[in-house]
């Protein structure tokens, strides 16, 4: 598939620091309606339970080619359905016509989940379970985007899923994801972004970490925990024991989509800005290390998951538009 290197941006915004935390922080997210949802809650097979927001809408016939379409969006990390990005994609969705979800990975959804777990970029086992139960309730075509963590666990469901990915899901789109799961972690701790946006993940990891070693005394070392200062030791003593990896290096290099990118097949896109601080740009796949269902779009800009365009202050609707319009290339009943 051809490669894309341009997305509107805001060329007031200089670099990919700037791309990145404006609009986190005074950007526009949505189109002056911000989205309103409804939860359901999900007992999963592990008796734990994930929360899964819909879009709320007054109910509608479906159309002349049966039910409308379903998005379902995979947050990322630490993210939920009032992320920026979340918000942006049910707009979109809604201007649309389509239904959209935004299911919780364990823990994220405002109240800490019941198992010895939480959730990985790896996750695909999850994610398949999650798809399938989407599947059973969507009725007609069903489709998926997954924004950073979330994108990465999205491919690598589909890596997994192989021809059967397509009996679920029509097309998939990852943005932003750190399919080289060592390059991003190792660029997280380093420089600036270990002193600024380092700290904003563990201030509410750290937390939820030491409230599941409540429910659980013993699951991890509590004085490791405290003393991480990156998500490499996060990441060491709880997230990748917790989930069966032998630890952080095992985790990052089992759990990342890259290698396995020829093995998608289904319609996949993969939208990587090359001035994302999160995902060094040399780490990301060329169009010969994936296979032909494989699209990659590598803008120039957009930093991790801004994407601001128009005038100041800016937006952040043209990615959604344009990931969105992708995917409905790809509608059929």
């Amino acid at each position: 598939m051809t490669s894309r290197t341009s997305l509107p941006s805001a060329w007031w915004l200089p670099g990919g620091h700037a791309h990145t935390i404006w609009p986190a922080l005074f950007g526009r997210a949505d189109d002056g309606l911000p989205p309103i949802y409804r939860r359901e809650r999900w007992n999963t097979p592990d008796t734990d339970f994930i929360d899964v927001d819909f879009l709320a809408e007054p109910p509608s016939p479906a159309g002349p080619g049966g039910p409308r379409p379903l998005l379902v969006l995979f947050h990322g990390l630490e993210g939920s359905s009032a992320s920026r990005y979340a918000r942006g994609f049910a707009c979109v969705a809604r201007a649309a016509g389509w239904r959209y979800a935004v299911p919780h990975f364990r823990g994220c959804s405002g109240e800490l989940n019941l198992a010895p777990r939480a959730y990985h970029s790896g996750d695909h086992e999850e994610a398949a379970w999650i798809l399938a139960r989407f599947r059973e309730l969507a009725g007609g075509p069903l489709f998926a985007v997954g924004i950073s963590l979330g994108g990465n666990m999205l491919l690598r469901w589909a890596e997994e899923a192989g021809h059967g990915a397509a009996r679920l899901v029509h097309a998939v789109a990852a943005v932003c994801s750190p399919v080289d799961l060592a390059a991003g972690g190792h660029a997280i701790g380093r420089g600036f972004n270990r002193h600024v946006y380092t700290p904003m993940f563990l201030r509410s990891m750290k937390p939820k970490a030491l409230a599941k070693l409540r429910q659980y005394p013993g699951l991890f070392d509590e004085g490791r925990l405290r003393a991480a200062r990156d998500l490499y030791e996060f990441d060491d003593v709880f997230t990748a024991p917790l989930h069966g990896f032998r630890g952080t290096h095992d985790y990052w290099e089992r759990a990342s989509a890259k290698p396995h990118l020829r093995d998608i097949r289904l319609p996949a896109l993969v939208v990587n800005p090359l001035d994302d601080p999160f995902v060094p740009a040399r780490s990301l796949p060329r169009q010969a290390e994936v296979g032909p269902h494989v699209t990659l779009w590598q803008p120039a800009h957009g930093g991790h998951v801004g994407f601001a365009s128009g005038p100041f202050p800016g937006h952040g609707l043209a990615m959604p538009r344009a990931v969105f319009a992708w995917l409905a290339q790809h509608n059929r009943s």
